[in-house]
């Protein structure tokens, strides 16, 4: 019998914080069970997404990012891209993807919002770890 296995992609703009993710997804699901793959940023996760996935190693692939508004508009742009590239992604390869990928509308880099949106992303990992086990559940019993 194979073990379930996950990917989990995170984007390294905002480590501090998108890494927390990782940790509470991984107090439901044994690290052992986990592969980390880092990329620079979001743009970059669903492109590494579909490549993870089309190896045929993986039962989901979790994303996270934190796409911040920097001034520009861009964010609302990038935010949007990503989602819609991971959710073709799970629709073209028939893996499911599951999104940490949070733009928040009001962002600073002050020790407060900081340590906010880490508590956030611990439990947007819990919920992702969560959803993993769900989807992967109820594709297991499609197929038995």
């Amino acid at each position: 019998m194979t073990h379930t296995r996950y990917a989990f992609i995170k984007a390294r703009w905002h480590a501090d914080i998108v890494d927390r993710a990782y940790d509470g997804f991984s107090e439901t699901i044994p690290a052992g069970q986990i592969d980390v793959v880092d990329v620079p940023g979001a743009f970059e996760m669903p492109l590494m997404a579909q490549t993870l996935a089309k190896s045929g190693k993986y039962d989901a692939i979790i994303c996270a990012a934190f796409v911040v508004d920097g001034g520009i508009y861009r964010h609302d742009f990038v935010a949007s891209a990503v989602v819609d590239g991971l959710m073709r992604v799970g629709l073209d390869t028939g893996v499911p993807i599951l999104s940490v990928s949070l733009t928040p509308h009001h962002y600073q880099e002050t020790d407060h919002h900081n340590a906010i949106y880490r508590a956030h992303f611990v439990e947007k990992g819990r919920e992702a770890a969560s959803a993993a086990l769900g989807i992967v559940a109820a594709r297991q019993l499609l197929d038995a």
